[in-house]
């Protein structure tokens, strides 16, 4: 894969670069949506930066048989809110979302 500077990146992803700078610096930790913008422009796989970012765990997409991206989607207003909150606290909702969904899926498999 070409290195890519941070404007180049920017304008194939639709992504602004001082939003990317912050993201690379860890000021600010990527909404699902942002990651599945950087995927395509970067012609990743989805579901591996999904993992790479906390958002699946890696072994969701094997397990389910769905669609990963739509499988573990956060909700947009909570990606949004979560966009503007520390890295920290982003960590923090993700971690505890992600022991909330297992909860939820072994409630489920009873």
């Amino acid at each position: 894969m070409a290195e890519l500077t941070l404007r180049q990146l920017a304008a194939s992803s639709g992504v602004s670069s001082s939003h990317l700078g912050r993201i690379e610096r860890g000021d600010r930790f990527p909404s699902g949506h942002i990651l599945r913008k950087i995927a395509k422009a970067l012609e990743l796989d989805e579901s591996l930066l999904m993992v790479t970012a906390g958002y699946l765990s890696p072994q969701s997409s094997s397990e389910t048989g769905e669609e990963p991206g739509l499988y573990r989607r956060l909700d947009p207003y909570v990606a949004k809110v979560l966009s503007e909150e520390p890295v920290t606290m982003q960590r923090a909702v993700i971690g505890i979302l992600s022991i909330l969904r297992s909860l939820a899926q072994s409630v489920e498999k009873e």
